[in-house]
């Protein structure tokens, strides 16, 4: 009998619950940051995603509030998502995706739902 996955909201401290489910996925993710005219590129970790976010371990500081050009290795193409920054610490932050596109987010629901594990060796692998 095969174990189906499923993911529930998470609950913060404060009793809000995430609007969408999280799920384990580990992928690189590549930062490109401008401010004041000047463009860099920073890399991080992702440590799970949503159709709403993801939460990453950082290389450098990120700052609540940043807007960012984010590159994820989701699919055969990279995917270059908007996403501010929620939160940051040291233990690694988390971000919000801004104005999707219905195909981007159907990428990531398939990859955070059941229906996506058998496609997504890696996610498949975290989950057994």
């Amino acid at each position: 009998m095969q174990a189906e996955y499923r993911a529930k909201p998470d609950s913060w401290a404060n009793g809000c619950v995430r609007r969408h489910l999280r799920a384990p996925f580990s992928f690189p993710v590549k930062f490109h940051h401008l401010k004041a005219g000047m463009s860099w590129t920073s890399t991080g970790m992702s440590l799970d995603l949503s159709e709403g976010g993801f939460g990453a371990l950082v290389n450098g500081n990120l700052r609540a509030g940043e807007t960012l050009e984010v590159d994820l290795p989701l699919s055969v193409n990279n995917l270059q998502l908007i996403a501010i920054v929620r939160y940051s610490s040291d233990s690694g932050c988390g971000l919000e995706f801004l104005g999707l596109t219905p195909e981007e987010r159907s990428q990531i629901v398939d990859l955070t739902t059941h229906r996506g594990l058998a496609r997504t060796p890696r996610l498949a692998k975290l989950m057994e």
